[in-house]
C-alpha cells in the first residue's frame, strides 16, 4: 500500500474566515489519494522545525501575522529541503516580517479592489501543473475549448518574482496580472492561488480545480516542462 503523504492545513489571521473556508479546502485535500490531514488554527509555533518534519505538504490559509526566528527559519528551511508549500488567498499577505518567506511565496499583495465578478484565463492549459482543468466549449460557435472562467473574488494584485511560472491570469485595468504560479524553492515546490477570499469564493468549481491540479503537482514533484512561457509575465 502506498505510503500515506502528512498534510498540515493551517489557518490563522484576521480579516479572512479561515473557520468557514480551511474546512472547504479540508474537504478537497481529503478527496485526494493517500493523504492524511492535520488541521492546526493560530499556533505558529507549528512552523518549528521540530515540528514542520512531520509533514510533506503545507496548505496554508492565513492573513498577517509575524514570524519569529525559530517558526520562519523552520518553514523556510523545511521547504527547501523539499517540502510541497501551497499559498492561498492572503499568504500572499502574510509574515511581511520575513522577507525569506515572502521569497519563498514568490510574491506580495500589493492592492486590490473590492470584490467583483471578472475572468481569469489559463496562460497555457497543456502544462502538466494543470492536468486537472477542462476547458469548456461554446455551442456551435468555437471548435476548441475554451479555458477563461468567471469569478466572484477579491482581485489581487501582487508585486511577484518574474522567475515564477504562471499559471492563470487575469485583466485589471488593461494590465494583466497573475493568479496563480508555481515555482522552485531550493529542493521544495511551491504552489500559490490568489483567489479564495469567502467560502463562496473557494466553493467555486474554477477555484476548486485549480486548486487540486496545483496540490497535486507539489506533492508529486514533478519536474518543470522543458519550456517555461511566461507570456503574461508584467515588470
Amino acid at each position: 500500500m502506498k505510503e500515506s503523504k502528512k498534510v498540515l492545513l493551517f489557518g490563522g489571521g484576521k480579516i479572512h474566515d479561515f473557520n468557514a473556508c480551511c474546512p472547504v479546502l479540508e474537504e478537497y485535500l481529503k478527496s485526494i489519494d493517500n493523504f492524511a490531514i492535520n488541521y492546526i488554527a493560530e499556533d505558529l509555533d507549528v512552523f518549528r522545525s521540530e515540528n514542520m518534519k512531520e509533514y510533506d505538504i503545507l496548505v496554508l490559509y492565513n492573513t498577517g501575522g509575524d514570524l519569529n526566528i525559530e517558526q520562519k527559519r523552520g518553514l523556510v528551511e523545511w521547504c527547501a529541503e523539499g517540502g510541497a508549500f501551497a499559498g492561498i488567498h492572503a499568504a500572499a499577505d502574510s509574515f511581511r516580517n520575513s522577507p525569506e518567506y515572502l521569497a519563498m511565496v514568490g510574491g506580495v499583495l500589493k492592492a486590490h479592489p473590492f470584490r467583483r465578478n471578472y475572468i481569469v484565463g489559463l496562460n497555457n492549459e497543456h502544462h502538466p501543473a494543470l492536468g486537472d482543468m477542462r476547458g469548456y466549449s461554446v455551442k456551435d460557435w468555437e471548435k476548441w475549448p475554451v479555458f477563461e472562467y468567471e469569478v466572484h473574488d477579491e482581485q489581487y494584485l501582487l508585486n511577484y518574482d518574474n522567475r515564477v511560472s504562471i499559471l492563470a491570469s487575469t485583466l485589471f485595468r488593461g494590465r494583466l496580472w497573475p493568479v496563480s504560479w508555481i515555482k522552485d524553492w531550493g529542493k521544495g515546490k511551491v504552489f500559490y492561488l490568489a483567489l479564495g477570499h469567502n467560502v463562496e469564493g473557494c466553493r467555486n468549481p474554477f477555484f476548486k480545480d485549480l486548486f487540486m491540479s496545483g496540490i497535486k503537482w507539489i506533492s508529486e514533484r514533478r519536474p518543470e516542462p522543458p519550456v517555461n512561457d511566461n507570456r503574461f509575465a508584467i515588470s
